[in-house]
Order: C-alpha cells, then sequence, then structure tokens
C-alpha cells in the first residue's frame, strides 16, 4: 500500500465533506439543544453517512456494470462533478445552498446532516472512484473505508466543537478556509478527469 495514496484520498474525502463548513451549520441546526442531545444528533448523522459512503463503497461499481457505465467514463463524470462542487465552495454557493436546506424538524440527524450534507453526491462519487483505483485488493478496499471512517470521525470532533470554531473563525474565516479547500478540490478533480481519460486509452 502507498501511503501517499491514502493520505490523498483522505484529503479528497476531507475537501468533499468539509467538516469545518459544517461546523457553523451543525450549530444552526440544533439551535436549543443541550449538549447531550446535540452528541446524540451528531452520533447519529455520522453513522448514517458511514453507511451510506460504505454501501457505494462496496457496491457502487456494480452498480455501473448493471447500467452499462465504464470506469474511465465514471472517473471523468466524477471528475467533472468535483469541479463543479469546487466551483460551488469557490463562489460561496454551497453554504448558500445548505443555509436553504434548513429544516424545521427536532431532529436533523438524517436530513440534511447524513444526507445531503455528510455522504452527498459528490463523497458517494470520491468513494466509488476511491475503491476502484489502480489500487486493489481486500486490503485496499479496508483501508478506503478506514480512510473514509476517519474524515467522518473529524466531522464528529468539528460537531462537538462547533460553538468554539465557530467563535474563533467567525464568519470570514470559515469562508476563507472554505474557498483555499475549494481550489484544492478543483484541482484533484481535474486529476480524476486526466486518470479517466488515460484510461480510455487515448492518453
Amino acid at each position: 500500500m502507498e501511503i501517499a495514496f491514502y493520505l490523498t484520498a483522505f484529503v479528497t474525502l476531507f475537501v468533499i465533506i468539509d467538516p469545518i463548513a459544517l461546523a457553523p451549520l451543525f450549530v444552526a441546526l440544533t439551535q436549543g439543544m443541550d449538549q447531550a442531545h446535540r452528541r446524540t444528533v451528531g452520533v447519529r448523522a455520522c453513522v448514517i453517512a458511514i453507511g451510506l459512503m460504505t454501501l457505494f463503497g462496496l457496491l457502487g461499481d456494480k452498480i455501473l456494470q448493471v447500467v452499462g457505465i465504464s470506469m474511465p467514463a465514471f472517473r471523468i463524470s466524477g471528475g467533472l462533478l468535483l469541479f463543479v462542487t469546487a466551483l460551488d465552495m469557490l463562489f460561496d454557493r454551497r453554504t448558500r445552498r445548505r443555509e436553504d436546506q434548513h429544516p424545521n424538524t427536532d431532529d436533523p440527524s438524517v436530513f440534511p446532516l447524513a444526507m445531503p450534507l455528510i455522504a452527498g453526491p459528490g463523497a458517494f462519487t470520491t468513494m466509488i472512484l476511491l475503491v476502484n483505483s489502480q489500487h486493489g485488493g481486500i486490503a485496499h478496499v479496508v483501508a478506503v473505508h478506514a480512510v473514509m471512517i476517519a474524515v467522518v470521525s473529524c466531522a464528529f470532533l468539528f460537531f462537538l466543537a462547533a460553538g468554539y470554531i465557530e467563535r474563533a473563525l467567525g464568519r470570514i474565516g470559515i469562508q476563507v478556509i472554505t474557498r483555499l479547500l475549494g481550489m484544492l478540490l478543483a484541482a484533484m478533480s481535474v486529476q480524476f478527469v486526466l486518470d479517466g481519460v488515460r484510461g480510455t486509452g487515448i492518453l
């Protein structure tokens, strides 16, 4: 196994899930809850998100085979999708869309926290691409899912510290970090497209 690959996988998933940007939204979604209730909501959301991403990581390629989509084609389309996500982050459209999804419910753990905020289309796409990379074997699949769980665990830690983070960074600080992550994601999405084109044999 290449450590560099899994470090890149961690960064990619971290950028996609974006735990830092989720922290202030988590505060808004759990406003008025005591610390114990807020922690329960965070745990439930993270467990559900891990389950969904595990499903796509293990069976996503089989779904593609059933509908007749090649892996290179999915890499290219996935890269384009991630690039759109990066543009949303760079121009702050992602945050505004998340805020518009604020639900009138006492338990936001399933929607919108678990899906689509943690386990959204970008995360599903990334899991399929990472699991079906040039690295193979059961150990690779387990390692990718371990990386995913580590990223979601980071999100949970940010949930626990959401109030402190919001006060420390302020709105401007969160916007700066989100845009920085957007730039990194744009570069990674281009790499996905190049890998897909290479897989077709054109390059």
